[in-house]
């Protein structure tokens, strides 16, 4: 193993606790090398003020973590899966996935335990096309309005009395030590999760063998699997981490289940669909899963949110 190893990685909290827990597995593997944390700051950090869905583009979080990979001011980068577009620059690969987190949403209120305790006509914070489909589905008498910033500042603003409720990813709460802040977590078919979410991937550059092969102790084959047909489904959906696309896979008797959805901007259209598949071939299964999501009404959703026709 070379003896330093530098992390690009977004300067967040939760980002930095990510790759600080990589930083760790690989200097306990590798006792004579260093691991070197660079922060670099993304597009989607920079604008804090406007929804993300209206930012435009894909790799908001990503797109210069990438280019400082490409010229080699850094070795790999640690990212949240869900935050990594399903095209990525030629000469970079997602070499390595770990085991996942709690994939589904939390529920955090300072005065109701799950979302069917809210009020009518109160106010919940998300900045997510996806949960706000999702939540304008199970409550469509709340107020949901955007809230950016970091897990920190969005806990903030709950306490602050900006929103009665928010809606966060468990995994961010768990990894930061916060998972006493959820009050309760939305089920599967509440609130089916974002592609890939609470999953922690390392890119690197494609030409760095020697590297992926030292690394390769931290990948997590179930993970890894499942994260495989998640993007296959997006890549064929042209989503990114803010269109109103979910699909969550998962492991069951040896065969990949996955379920997937596309959802209009409001919420009032919903197409929902299951699939099953053998291991051989995760991308596939997650492609299929599109194809029939498109053809049973998505494509027209889809292309209402993209603003032209979906192929």
């Amino acid at each position: 193993m070379q003896k330093i190893i530098r992390i690009g990685t977004r300067a967040s909290l939760l980002a930095l606790t990510q790759s600080t827990w990589i930083k760790g597995l690989i200097e306990a593997r590798y006792p004579a090398t260093t691991v070197e944390l660079v922060k670099i700051i993304t597009k989607g950090d920079k604008i804090l003020d406007v929804p993300l869905a209206k930012v435009g583009g894909k790799g908001l979080f990503v797109k210069e973590i990438e280019e400082a990979l490409l010229r080699e001011e850094v070795d790999i980068a640690v990212h949240s899966m869900k935050d990594v577009p399903a095209e990525l620059p030629e000469g970079l690969h997602i070499g390595i996935i770990t085991k996942r987190e709690n994939p589904f949403d939390a529920f955090v209120s300072n005065t109701c335990a799950t979302c069917r305790d809210l009020p009518a006509g109160a106010t919940v914070g998300t900045s997510s096309l996806r949960r706000k489909a999702q939540l304008a589905n199970i409550r469509p008498d709340l107020v949901i309005e955007d809230l950016r910033g970091n897990l920190d500042t969005r806990l903030r603003k709950l306490d602050e009395g900006r929103y009665d409720a928010i809606i966060l990813a468990a995994a961010g709460l768990n990894r930061l030590s916060l998972s006493d802040r959820a009050k309760s977590f939305f089920t599967e078919e509440e609130m089916l999760p974002a592609v890939a979410q609470g999953a922690v991937g390392i890119e690197l550059r494609r030409a760095a063998q020697e590297l992926l092969a030292g690394l390769l102790f931290l990948d997590h084959l179930e993970t890894s699997l499942a994260v495989r047909a998640e993007r296959g489904f997006l890549h064929r959906l042209q989503g990114g981490c803010q269109v109103p696309i979910a699909g969550f896979a998962r492991l069951d008797e040896g065969r990949l289940q996955m379920t997937g959805m596309v959802a209009s901007i409001t919420g009032d259209q919903t197409v929902r669909l299951e699939l099953r598949g053998d291991t051989s071939d995760p991308e596939g299964l997650g492609v299929r899963l599109a194809e029939r999501l498109l053809a049973e009404g998505g494509r027209e959703i889809l292309s209402e949110v993209y603003g032209h026709t979906m192929e």
